[in-house]
């Protein structure tokens, strides 16, 4: 599928990685809609400089805690532009806490935002896509679907169950809609991080470095045009899930 023209959403996309996607993907030609959460996240400046770049653009506020908004924002995305060929679930949330301490609530959390999240909005889209009789699907997962992280167990089994949706999405909308997930390593650091958690990140790296928000969204690019792939998890992460 070539990326020029098309009709791209972006859950998640006001800031950090999912903001790189966005412009990345209107640079080349895309025309985007993104969803944000509330107020609190800079969707207004991502919104100008998507539209800095000559592409039309959409930005939806969207809260999977309500299930019925997903539905909403592809109804609108579907108004507005006549057609959805790519969604890319990107929306997530980083929660952690020690296995006997993770609240009921915080499980939901977890659970409602990464993993349910990408399955509400991946079933108000399939349709659509089917009846266009093509469409890309790319989740954003990352290492703890893989890996053992302690403090992380609701955080691991959110983006494990979105590894295996995957899966199973890939199967069932064959072969109109492809769908491929992407495991980013240390892509971005918080505002936050020190520099021993640099190092860190940068030694537990083949690579001996951390990566870019841009090197998801080649990524993003390469799924969106190769069609022969689907299926699969590709892992950008210089190395590090063999470290």
């Amino acid at each position: 599928m070539n990326i020029d023209n098309r009709i791209i959403l972006i859950t998640g996309a006001a800031q950090r990685v999912g903001r790189v996607i966005a412009l990345t993907l209107a640079a080349r030609g895309a025309h985007i809609a993104f969803t944000y959460l509330d107020d609190s996240e800079p969707w207004r400046q991502t919104l100008a400089e998507i539209r800095e770049l000559g592409a039309q653009a959409l930005a939806l506020p969207l809260n999977v805690l309500y299930p019925e908004q997903p539905r909403q924002v592809i109804e609108q995305v579907i108004e507005r532009f006549g057609r959805v060929d790519v969604l890319v679930n990107n929306a997530s949330v980083w929660l952690n806490a020690p296995f006997t301490e993770i609240t009921y609530e915080d499980w939901r959390s977890a659970l409602d935002v990464n993993l349910t999240g990408p399955f509400l909005c991946s079933q108000a889209v399939a349709p659509h896509m089917l009846a266009q009789g093509e469409g890309v699907i790319i989740n954003i997962t990352d290492h703890s679907a893989y890996q053992t992280w302690p403090n992380y167990a609701h955080h691991a089994a959110s983006k494990a169950g979105l590894v295996a949706l995957t899966r199973v999405m890939a199967a069932e909308l064959a072969p109109a809609v492809r769908v491929n997930a992407i495991a980013p390593g240390t892509v971005l650091l918080p505002p936050n991080a020190t520099e021993a958690k640099r190092r860190w990140a940068e030694e537990n790296s083949l690579l001996k470095r951390i990566g870019s928000p841009e090197d998801v969204a080649k990524t993003v690019a390469f799924l969106i045009e190769m069609d022969f792939a689907t299926g699969a998890v590709y892992f950008i992460d210089g190395g590090r899930a063999l470290v």
